[in-house]
């Protein structure tokens, strides 16, 4: 029974979008993080995406106090149209900081890999002692039977928070690597992404 409830754990959790934080990294030269005003940017040519993920960081960032706007609301949409230089992003920098801003939340996919796993016992170890012949006819469905493995996705997300304050040192506040395991609906897989990066900066005391 508990190998029964195991595997249907497994498949489960595959079966349905899963945010898992990877790994962060804190400046320590910022031990207190404390802006005035931030923007939220997502790096997606998927506009509706972009749209979502930008309202729903937003919305959880005013939860807790933070005075947050989505990038599509003060960013000029030709901006994005066109690769920008160095200069041009500089300039655009200074004009959010024109504005009250002093800090952005950026978040950009850095990859996606293609994933296998195994339906069934695969993994069982507990075999008492199988003679071979048992074994084999045991496993050989894999031959034959399609659904015996499943492909899925493995999306590679990066969160970024910047100092854009252009009077002090312009630097990196923090960054969070975070996998969203096999995706199936936009808005839960935001929601979840979303919510698991405002847990991990309350974890790491940037946010109340």
């Amino acid at each position: 029974m508990k190998k029964i409830i195991a595997t249907l754990s497994f498949l489960i959790l595959l079966g349905c979008s899963s945010t898992r934080f990877v790994d962060s990294w804190k400046n320590n030269k910022i031990p207190l993080f404390k802006p005035n005003k931030i923007l939220v940017i997502g790096i997606t040519d998927n506009l509706t995406a972009r749209k979502l993920f930008e309202e729903k960081l937003k919305k959880k960032l005013l939860d807790r106090g933070m005075n947050a706007e989505e990038s599509m609301l003060v960013i000029d949409k030709m901006f994005t149209s066109t690769k920008r230089t160095e200069n041009e992003i500089d300039e655009l920098i200074k004009g959010l900081y024109s504005k009250g801003y002093d800090a952005v939340i950026i978040n950009t996919l850095k990859g996606v890999e293609e994933k296998r796993k195994y339906s069934d016992n695969f993994y069982d170890l507990n075999y008492n002692w199988t003679p071979f012949t048992r074994y084999y006819f045991r496993f050989q469905d894999i031959y034959f039977t399609p659904q015996y493995y499943e492909e899925y996705k493995v999306y590679h997300i990066e969160t970024s928070i910047y100092n854009i304050n252009v009077e002090e040192n312009k630097s990196l506040v923090w960054v969070g690597a975070f996998n969203i395991v096999n995706p199936q609906s936009m808005k839960t897989v935001i929601n979840d992404y979303t919510l698991a990066v405002i847990k991990q900066l309350e974890k790491e005391h940037l946010i109340n």
